[in-house]
């Protein structure tokens, strides 16, 4: 199980890489990275839509309405182009953190 601390200071940086591959609803945003994470990280959606929320008034994303399978109104997610550029600054910092960590627990098992 991944510690929740450090499961919460990526979870915008992954909400943000689900849709800079396309728009996405909530619920989809769950499937989604749960399979690409091959289980790992598992989000309720009572923990997705407030980051949704506070993504969405912090201007990095934008929500509409559309109709979805079966006529189903979904609201829909889009990253916005400074939303964009959050998210190459986070994968650059994500870079950078994971090699530090990398080296640091290669050094220790030396």
């Amino acid at each position: 199980m991944i510690n929740k601390e450090l499961l919460k200071g990526s979870t915008p940086l992954l909400i943000l890489a689900m849709l800079e591959k396309r728009d996405m609803y909530g619920y989809e945003m769950i499937t989604e990275i749960e399979q690409a994470s091959a289980g790992i990280f598992q989000f309720k959606e009572g923990t997705l839509y407030p980051l949704l929320h506070a993504l969405e008034a912090d201007g990095l994303i934008v929500s509409y309405w559309s109709e979805g399978v079966g006529a189903r109104r979904r609201k829909y997610y889009r990253i916005t182009p400074r939303g964009g550029s959050r998210l190459a600054e986070r994968k650059e910092e994500w870079t950078t953190y994971r090699t530090a960590v990398e080296r640091v627990l290669g050094e220790g098992q030396a």
